[in-house]
């Protein structure tokens, strides 16, 4: 789930040339500095790539445990929207229309979505949110990462997720007839092929299907009909192992069963990025633990906190906001206690990330430079907008959804 620099993934960058907008010949605007960021914004990075997603999950993991999020950062989220429905990363001035070069996408747009519609009285914003992302829609009945790109698993999911919380039926939303659900179901490897019951993130270039973790933990929340918030207690909708998916509902539990048994060996993924292959990815082990959940694997999901909860905490730590999120949505799915989390309060480190905790330091005086130049250093690296696509069409591990979830990684 979370981007890492790599040389191996920028080799990709011709791919993603194929299916980025025409807003991609733009250039971003400079990355705001730390004294810079708005003071309602979770985290303390550079937002350029991540800033609604971020915040979304973080006010969705703060409802969800029966923390109310302080409002300043649920208006900033609400602010961020586009006059058309749809929501970019980051939009430091909100008085400047977006336009063409304003770099927006599904997965902010939706996540988004998700955390509005969760905390309620934002009605007017999610149903214009939900309008564009009817909109972009592709002819398979599925989304990609940026409107008009090709579908994949990770953004049809979560769009899936998106409209479920919105109150809509995303059997009905449908595109030349077809659903979310048709487009994800062509993403689904069956059982005879290596990697059975497996998605995958997007088709190859022959149209082959390659197995990966990532979408895999997406596929099975998008064909149930999820969002990011899983409840505990869910039971298993499909006799586990792999079976022919004629249904969302058999794809789901064939790729919960595919994770399972990845999951078997130590108990947490590993990363798919070149060079770090022999290395835990938390994130990614986080979303699978949800995926499980909510097909009602509990014992494989029970057993994959237990690994978080002894290894995850420094992960966190480094990668901010969305990390934390992204653990307390594991830990509620399983039924487990966020605000002890191997010794951990999950909630209160959250909190901390956020407006309320900011303002406690105003009159503290400036950081000295060498600390200044230690978060610099953590912060940089982002280089060009569609890093996001990159990582997502070489399909590296880049977690749930999108890349800017964290910037950094513990080896």
């Amino acid at each position: 789930m979370n981007v890492r620099r790599s040389a191996a993934v920028l080799t990709a960058v011709a791919v993603i040339g194929a299916a980025a907008p025409a807003a991609a010949d733009a250039s971003p605007s400079p990355s705001p500095s730390r004294a810079a960021l708005p003071s309602a914004l979770y985290g303390d990075g550079d937002p350029q790539y991540d800033g609604v997603w971020r915040q979304s999950l973080a006010l969705l993991a703060q409802h969800t445990v029966g923390v109310e999020p302080p409002e300043p950062a649920v208006d900033w989220l609400a602010g961020q929207q586009c006059a058309d429905g749809s929501f970019a990363p980051y939009r430091a001035d909100t008085a400047k229309a977006c336009d063409d070069k304003t770099m927006v996408d599904t997965n902010q747009t939706a996540a988004a979505v998700q955390a509005l519609a969760a905390l309620g009285g934002h009605d007017a914003v999610t149903e214009k949110a939900v309008g564009w992302l009817k909109s972009v829609q592709n002819e398979d009945g599925g989304w990609g990462y940026t409107a008009g790109g090709d579908s994949d698993t990770n953004s049809t999911s979560v769009v899936i997720g998106a409209l479920t919380a919105a109150g809509e039926r995303p059997a009905d939303v449908k595109k030349d007839g077809r659903s979310p659900y048709d487009a994800l179901l062509k993403l689904a490897l069956p059982c005879d092929a290596d990697g059975a019951g497996a998605f995958a993130f997007q088709p190859g270039k022959k149209g082959e299907l390659v197995a990966n973790a990532d979408a895999t933990a997406a596929g099975v929340l998008g064909s149930l009909g999820k969002g990011l918030v899983v409840e505990p207690g869910e039971e298993a909708k499909t006799k586990a192992g792999c079976e022919k998916a004629a249904t969302p509902e058999q794809a789901a539990a064939n790729g919960a069963a595919h994770l399972a048994s990845v999951l078997a060996e130590d108990g947490h993924l590993t990363s798919a990025l070149a060079g770090a292959e022999d290395q835990p990815d938390y994130g990614n082990t986080a979303d699978a633990v949800v995926a499980l959940a909510a097909q009602g694997s509990t014992e494989p999901a029970t057993a994959s906190l237990a690994w978080l909860e002894k290894n995850a905490a420094d992960w966190a730590a480094q990668s901010g906001p969305a990390a934390y999120a992204q653990l307390i949505l594991a830990a509620h799915a399983t039924g487990a206690d966020p605000r002890d989390f191997g010794g951990t309060d999950l909630v209160e480190q959250l909190t901390a990330t956020g407006p309320a905790a900011q303002a406690d330091q105003d009159g503290k005086g400036e950081e000295d430079e060498a600390e200044k130049k230690q978060q610099e250093e953590k912060d940089s690296g982002f280089g060009i907008w569609w890093f996001v696509g990159v990582c997502l069409v070489a399909g590296v591990g880049v977690g749930f959804l999108i890349s800017g979830r964290a910037k950094k990684r513990q080896p």
